[in-house]
């Protein structure tokens, strides 16, 4: 089993940055693609980042190419978000996940989810 704790949410005013951070165990970290969703409210959950196990690949969603960064660090089992120049429509839950693969857009390809940490950029 994969756990996932997030970290690094909060109140940010548009225009800012955060950093997101996923701490991952269980099994080999290393192996898994990790990624993360967001949902707002009441609107359904959305892909947004995604990075392979070597870090060689990445993908964005095309709402915060440009503007998002994802990264990781296996020495430390940690996946990162860095966000920059929020936007009020950035403001959702984020939630890391993990899968064993390649990188899906969709969320039920996606073994493992962590409990979520809230992002709000105010106006």
């Amino acid at each position: 089993q994969v756990q996932l704790v997030e970290s690094g949410g909060g109140l940010v005013q548009a225009g800012g940055s955060l950093r997101l951070s996923c701490a991952a165990s269980g099994r080999t970290f290393s192996n898994y693609v990790m990624g993360w969703f967001r949902q707002a409210p009441g609107k359904e959950r959305e892909f947004v980042a995604a990075i392979t196990w070597n870090g060689g690949s990445t993908e964005f969603a095309d709402s915060v190419k440009g503007r998002f960064t994802v990264s990781r660090d296996n020495a430390k089992d940690t996946v990162y978000l860095q966000m920059n120049s929020l936007k009020p429509e950035d403001t959702a839950v984020y939630y890391c996940v993990a899968r064993y693969g390649g990188i899906w857009r969709v969320q039920y390809k996606y073994d493992y989810w962590g409990q979520g940490t809230q992002v709000t950029v105010s106006s």
